[in-house]
């Protein structure tokens, strides 16, 4: 083989390896990738379908209700604009509070209940997680506005 044609596949060998390499990294990175949502981009639709994602809001007041097994505990996540109910099977954190912050990973079910397979309850009654708290005011900000709307009051009539 002549030097001219040593280097050309010496070329080629490299740049197979660093394809392959680029391949796996990006494979690996997919498989990890865990996108946050809120309850409402979750109800729109907007959250992956079958693949694991995370999800973010407050615990609904009220909503939390254990079954006899002692694992399994199903409650609802709301944005303020739209909650979405989560089963859960293992044990909860110690921080876990209805009407507290929390973020859920898990799948959607086909019944439209979120499948938890971690809850992370907020570790401070101060902190919220910065995508949930703009949520919640985006959240807050369309509920005005559908407030004020409703509230015009239409025109007398005789």
């Amino acid at each position: 083989m002549k030097p001219r044609q040593r280097k050309f596949v010496f070329i080629i060998l490299a740049l197979v390896a660093l394809a392959t390499a680029t391949g796996l990294v990006l494979y690996a990175l997919t498989n990890n990738i865990s996108l946050y949502f809120t309850p409402t981009q979750v109800f729109n639709k907007e959250a992956p379908q079958g693949r694991g994602f995370r999800m973010g809001g407050l615990v609904v007041v009220d909503s939390v209700q254990r079954q006899a097994d002692g694992l399994t505990v199903h409650f609802s996540v709301t944005d303020t604009a739209k909650s979405m109910p989560v089963v859960y099977k293992g044990f909860l954190p110690d921080l876990f509070k209805e009407g507290k912050g929390v973020v859920v990973h898990g799948k959607i079910e086909p019944g439209g209940v979120f499948r938890a397979d971690e809850v992370l309850a907020k570790h401070d009654e101060n902190y919220i997680a910065p995508e949930a708290e703009y949520a919640m005011k985006q959240a807050a900000k369309e509920r005005a506005k559908v407030d004020a709307a409703s509230s015009v009051s239409a025109p007398a009539t005789k």
